[in-house]
């Protein structure tokens, strides 16, 4: 029970433990942002977290495997099951974790997000992928297994969490009038035209970065570039 957070470190859990078969996951959302959740139609009702449990027939989940490394440089595997970002997204997560939310979810959110626009520094990375590279300064660069992240954003409406591939979302040093005018397109499912904004699709991405460049997993600090990010097939069972 409780947010992308939570369920990014219960993933990690399961997927760490020595246990085989692994359990079936289910989630009660009960935190910010939900996105996961939200996709595979959850609701905060107990009791159809229980009708789901009493059906007993999980459906398998794809999840994200990074390999990256920590801050005194020592390789590191993180998991993640909706999303995972550079750029942005990382110091939006700190501006988070200091917040006292009293504003709500959606404003809570709206101010960590924006703020961080106005200090964040754009960097400088590239990204490789076997069909595709990208290399460029960025605001923010996401590898989704969900549809949407930050609460509502959804930088991968085609997204399917079962269909073993990533959706990418990569956004370049766009200025800050269509930064507020395409945040509010992405809350309403909207694919953005420009130059600057690039949708891929992938199952292995490598990034790198002349810079220190931390990698975020809902929400949770996962490392540091260089970071390596596969796809594992029906990686988990989960009650959606």
């Amino acid at each position: 029970a409780g947010g992308d957070g939570t369920l990014n470190q219960v993933v990690n859990g399961v997927l760490s433990s020595s246990n085989k078969p692994l359990p079936v996951l289910g989630l009660i959302p009960l935190g910010s942002g939900n996105d996961f959740a939200r996709m595979c139609g959850l609701s905060t009702n107990p009791q159809s977290f229980i009708d789901l449990a009493e059906a007993n027939q999980p459906k398998p989940v794809d999840v994200g495997r990074i390999t990256c490394q920590n801050q005194k440089g020592d390789e590191v595997i993180r998991y993640f099951i909706n999303a995972c970002s550079i750029g942005m997204g990382p110091d939006v997560v700190k501006r988070l974790e200091k917040s006292d939310r009293s504003l709500g979810p959606m404003l809570t959110y709206w101010k960590a997000i924006t703020t961080t626009f106005l200090t964040h520094r754009p960097q400088e990375i590239e990204c490789k992928t076997p069909a595709w590279e990208y290399r460029g300064r960025i605001r923010v660069l996401a590898i989704a297994n969900g549809r949407s992240l930050g609460n509502s954003l959804f930088i991968a409406p085609d997204a399917s969490p079962d269909d073993g591939v990533f959706n990418t979302f990569i956004a370049g040093d766009i200025p800050f009038l269509k930064f507020l005018i395409y945040q509010q397109r992405l809350k309403s499912r909207e694919k953005i035209k420009d130059a600057m904004i690039t949708y891929n699709k992938a199952t292995d991405v490598e990034l790198s970065a002349p810079e220190s460049c931390p990698i975020e997993t809902e929400g949770e600090l996962a490392g540091y570039l260089p970071a390596r990010i596969e796809i594992i097939p029906s990686g988990i069972r989960f009650l959606r």
